[in-house]
């Protein structure tokens, strides 16, 4: 559920978008317009992901020769950080973890270069209108509002 400040957001963003705004409003309209917005902008407005999954960043381009040559700080940082299974990685303090981890030479910093690329994703419309920050590939937003909403809570929430 949005709440009221946010309904007003979408409400005046859907509004003031000719494309948007010209969908009826009633319960077809509304997945129409559920629709739209589940649609990557152009460009592309990137976030930060809220669950990163450690296997998807070991399987896939983790120079595994740098995890054997972290120091036993850096190593533990990372170690625990797999633990988790996950991450959210729109938190500061899981990114401060790491750049911990992966910092010093050229090849930690091209592994934490290849960590930060599972960390981000393109948002959605929606995504996008209650997200903070600059949204580029070297400054991810972070999101109020994730997903999409459903044509029959979209009603609601639009008030129709």
């Amino acid at each position: 559920m949005l709440t009221p400040q946010q309904q007003t957001t979408l409400r005046t963003f859907v509004a003031a978008d000719a494309v948007l705004s010209a969908i009826p409003q009633n319960s077809d309209g509304a997945y129409a317009l559920s629709d739209a917005l589940k649609v990557i902008p152009s460009p592309a407005f990137v976030v930060w992901k809220t669950t990163v999954s450690i296997d998807e960043i070991m399987r896939n381009g983790m120079d595994w020769a740098r995890v054997d040559n972290l120091s036993v700080g850096k190593a533990r940082i990372w170690d625990w950080m797999g633990r988790l299974g996950s991450f959210d990685a729109s938190r500061i303090n899981i990114r401060a973890g790491i750049d911990a981890a992966w910092v010093g030479t050229a090849a930690d910093l091209a592994v934490r270069a290849q960590v930060y690329i599972h960390c981000r994703r393109p948002a959605n419309i929606l995504e996008k209108l209650f997200a903070t920050g600059t949204g580029s590939d070297a400054s991810p937003a972070t999101m109020a509002v994730e997903g999409s909403i459903h044509g029959s809570q979209l009603k609601d929430e639009m008030g129709w």
